[in-house]
């Protein structure tokens, strides 16, 4: 369907609507952590996500050979479990915003990991977007490289999400969107569920709130998100349509500061603007043929 087909304002409300289900997650997530323990917390997520998606996607071709469900498999591991338990293991040491904005320079390091595995040739504009963008990291981060446990995991989180980026970049094609958007949320959600049981005391209250918390992030922030997104990058040019992630970030500082009254630094604030501006020019002036659309599950 051709971009010109959907009207702008309409666009632009769904452009609104997907990253803001982005970005308020990291706020949702950390409210959920006083009934949840982290990891059974988005374990849960995206188990119940991959499910109802799994049942969606039943009538769709899957895929004949083992090998393919173990590329599935290892993009879930990273796509799903890496990226997730990071952001929401991060939580519980800094704000919702300073994750979402680590966790969201993603497609900066997409431009170097491109470069070293793939061998895609970047522009000189984007280049210069990376750069930019990792000069706001370290402004984000105080002016310094002295690195917190929570630094490191929302840091961690940007990492796993640019190496699953890759590894759709090179085997998504052998898949439909769908099953392997299901799939990899299915098996990165019971590796989670493993590792919330195993690996943490395991704490979980039921009760309205929790369970709203819950579905929420099951339903809203991950499947509704997930398709909006999607349906957004069919329209046109993927690189221009990812250009708006920036706004996700935007969106978990405002419901972190507005839900949660967290307070930001100054310097926060700085190196989050360059860290945008950084990813608007990363993804803006990606050619068609070459670009790496960032896949979205957070």
């Amino acid at each position: 369907m051709p971009e010109s087909r959907i009207h702008p304002y309409l666009f632009a409300v769904l452009v609104v609507a997907t990253t803001f289900l982005m970005g308020s997650s990291f706020t949702v997530g950390k409210i959920g952590l006083t009934y949840v323990s982290p990891l059974l917390l988005v374990g849960l997520r995206f188990t119940i996500a991959g499910l109802l998606m799994a049942m969606l996607v039943r009538k769709k071709p899957l895929p004949a050979k083992l090998a393919d469900w173990g590329r599935i498999f290892g993009i879930g591991l990273m796509q799903t479990a890496g990226v997730m338990g990071c952001i929401f293991l991060s939580l519980r040491t800094i704000t919702a915003g300073e994750s979402s904005i680590l966790t969201f320079t993603n497609p900066l390091m997409v431009v170097v990991m491109g470069t070293i595995f793939l061998g895609i040739r970047y522009r000189l504009l984007q280049w210069i977007g990376a750069i930019v963008g990792f000069l706001g990291v370290f402004i984000t981060l105080g002016f310094h490289l002295q690195l917190t446990t929570g630094t490191l995991l929302g840091l961690g989180a940007a990492v796993s999400w640019s190496i699953g980026t890759i590894l759709i970049k090179q085997w998504g094609s052998r898949f439909n969107v769908w099953v392997l958007t299901a799939y990899q949320m299915l098996f990165g959600g019971t590796i989670l569920l493993v590792m919330g049981l195993t690996m943490e005391t395991p704490r979980l209250a039921i009760n309205p709130i929790s369970i709203s918390i819950i579905l929420w992030l099951a339903i809203m922030a991950s499947i509704v998100q997930f398709a909006i997104w999607f349906y957004l990058i069919n329209l046109g040019d993927p690189g221009k349509t990812s250009a708006f992630l920036f706004l996700a970030p935007f969106f978990g500082v405002l419901s972190g500061w507005v839900l949660l009254d967290e307070v930001v630094q100054w310097y926060v604030y700085a190196g989050g603007a360059l860290i945008f501006t950084g990813i608007f020019l990363v993804n803006w002036t990606f050619a068609k043929k070459t670009s790496l659309v960032t896949e979205k599950v957070g």
